[in-house]
């Protein structure tokens, strides 16, 4: 017990010596030929109709990323999210609708989507097929989508 103070300025000054090394560390450029670009492709707290998002789902997170391929001419069933989710297309055009006011928005390739929480809305495609990319953060157990009534 008597060498405590001893042990807490040996710990304090060690760390004060070696956090400009951390530092330098951690804001060291990346190597290579050519710059890292990092661009946001969508920064949200709501969804793409303009309702708030309310809070993740309670329990432990769980991350879920999914690449869906969806036909031309389909009309994807009419249903609802319980957690917040996000979708990119990677290729081809798709309407999204929501079912309580008939609200579209058309999206092509490298757009996003804040996708609605709770709300029935549907896909659908024309002439091409799409690609998407939908990332969902969820808990274990928890469907991605459940049908609309």
């Amino acid at each position: 017990m008597s060498h405590s103070p001893f042990l807490a300025l040996l710990l304090a000054s060690t760390l004060w010596l070696f956090a400009p090394l951390a530092q330098a560390a951690s804001t060291e450029p990346p190597t290579g030929t050519e710059s890292v670009r990092t661009e946001v492709l969508l920064k949200t707290s709501s969804s793409w109709d303009g309702k708030a998002y309310a809070a993740y789902p309670e329990g432990k997170p769980e991350l879920t990323l999914l690449k869906i391929t969806i036909p031309p001419h389909t009309n994807l069933p009419w249903h609802t999210h319980p957690m917040p989710n996000a979708a990119y297309v990677l290729s081809g055009s798709l309407t999204v609708e929501k079912k309580a006011d008939g609200l579209q928005k058309q999206l092509r390739a490298g757009d996003t989507l804040p996708e609605m929480v709770g709300e029935a809305h549907r896909g659908f495609t024309s002439d091409e097929t799409v690609e998407l990319l939908v990332f969902y953060a969820g808990s274990p157990g928890m469907a991605l989508s459940h049908p609309a009534d």
